[in-house]
């Protein structure tokens, strides 16, 4: 009898442990999970745009890739060795300072999905796209206004183009650019990618929801767009702007800064701040140390 009392003492003490061990370890998980829920990072890769997010450590989304294959490096500092995959490439445009990287991505990563706009460029470095999206095999969608892409909580709305533009040629591709707005609970991130003051104009005028805590400035804050109306209507506490340092094109203008200092929005910049990491609870936004703003 006492031996079989010690049996079940010793059968309910491991099940006590296994009991604390399970708890302990969905505790870490259930942390790992509520205390970054969203990661968006713009990425440092010189005259160019690229932003990573991550979505409850599950989801991944790289919009653009800049120039070069720095977007490599940069990925394999945001995600551990041995992922190999990405979830969702979207290429706001075909220009080599958002494309060129992204053919790298294409040839180093599984890609789940790729969004874009199908626009057309006499360009070789948009032939290398077409020949590593045909051998990536990805699921490819055409984007237009409307589409909304749901990740757990978050949800990235594409807010133009306002037509299907796929097999259209465009000598210069800055004005197609997809425009999306990533939602998370209280919190928001707008892409812009390289579009013009006149397609601003145009989003306002089709009464689109620009509200969003923090704007990817268009163009890397070329004075041809962020217009004032623009910057009234999105009202951002954080403006981004992805550029180069020292770049040949003076950028960003001191007209595009003065509207943004006069809009209240506090500036980070990616030649100045290196990666931006900003992360979201649903509620705040936290902004990595080397980017902390007075």
């Amino acid at each position: 009898m006492k031996k079989q009392m010690e049996n079940k003492n010793f059968i309910f003490l491991g099940l006590g442990l296994l009991l604390c061990f399970n708890f302990v370890a969905w505790s870490a998980v259930f942390h790992l999970v509520t205390a970054r829920p969203l990661k968006v990072v713009f990425l440092d890769v010189g005259q160019g745009d690229a932003a990573f997010i991550e979505i409850v450590g599950l989801y991944q989304i790289l919009i653009d890739g800049g120039p070069g294959t720095k977007v490599l490096e940069k990925l394999s500092e945001q995600m551990p060795f041995y992922d190999r995959t990405i979830d969702l490439v979207l290429l706001t445009h075909p220009e080599k300072d958002h494309l060129e990287g992204l053919v790298e991505v294409l040839n180093k990563y599984q890609v789940d999905s790729v969004v874009w706009t199908g626009v057309l460029r006499e360009t070789a470095v948009f032939e290398e796209w077409q020949k590593a999206l045909e051998n990536e095999k990805a699921t490819i969608k055409i984007a237009k206004s409307g589409q909304k892409i749901i990740i757990s909580k978050a949800i990235l709305n594409i807010l133009s183009p306002f037509e299907n533009l796929a097999g259209v040629s465009l000598k210069d591709s800055n004005s197609s650019s997809i425009v999306s707005k990533l939602s998370f609970g209280q919190t928001s991130f707008f892409f812009t990618g390289d579009i013009y003051a006149s397609e601003e104009k145009e989003l306002i005028n089709k009464g689109v929801d620009l509200r969003a805590d923090v704007l990817k400035i268009a163009h890397h804050g070329s004075k041809t767009s962020t217009s004032e109306g623009f910057l009234q209507q999105v009202s951002p506490q954080l403006a981004v702007i992805s550029v180069g340092e020292n770049n040949n094109y003076g950028h960003p203008s001191p007209e595009t800064l003065g509207r943004l200092e006069k809009s209240g929005a506090k500036i980070l910049r990616t030649d100045e701040n290196g990666d931006i990491t900003i992360t979201s609870d649903g509620f705040n936004l936290i902004i990595n140390p080397k980017a902390q703003v007075e």
